[in-house]
């Protein structure tokens, strides 16, 4: 088909022309997901996975200071952490709102995404779930010693 329509178009200028040409130089790469039925037709998973990056590469521009910015910044590499360690981030943000006013300062990296898991079966569910009320902090500190020393030697 495309074969029959480029002398149609070929003094023509426009999405159309451009369209055909782009057809006939890529064919074989188009054709290719028909030899082989693991290739998926279309690129949308990657499209999905970009996007939130294009769109937060034009928020960026608009996060107001620079302070701001460094806030963003944290915030992406959170929710980048909670998903490397297989949390769901907007739970995950949930209850670190609810925890970091209450939370001792001197422990905090125990509300980090890799000892999460630990700190949350330390805490009571019910509380933690509830969008009010009090939340009985464990009074022993989490044991961080190991694994901050196994992240500076890697």
């Amino acid at each position: 088909w495309v074969d029959q329509q480029r002398p149609a178009f070929k003094g023509q200028r426009g999405y159309t022309r451009t369209a055909l040409e782009y057809a006939n130089n890529q064919r074989d790469v188009l054709l290719r997901f028909f030899d082989d039925g693991r290739l998926v037709l279309t690129n949308n998973g990657a499209e999905r996975a970009i996007k939130s990056i294009a769109l937060g590469r034009k928020a960026w521009l608009f996060c107001g200071s620079d302070d701001h910015a460094k806030s963003t910044a944290a915030l992406y590499s959170l929710i980048a952490s909670a998903r490397l360690h297989k949390l769901d981030p907007e739970e995950y943000l949930r209850c670190l709102i609810r925890l970091v006013p209450l939370w001792p300062q001197d422990r905090m990296l125990e509300l980090a995404p890799v000892f999460w898991a630990r700190t949350r079966d330390r805490l009571d569910a019910n509380q933690l779930a509830a969008e009010l009320g009090p939340i009985d902090l464990p009074v022993e500190p989490l044991d961080t010693s190991a694994a901050t020393e196994q992240q500076a030697a890697s």
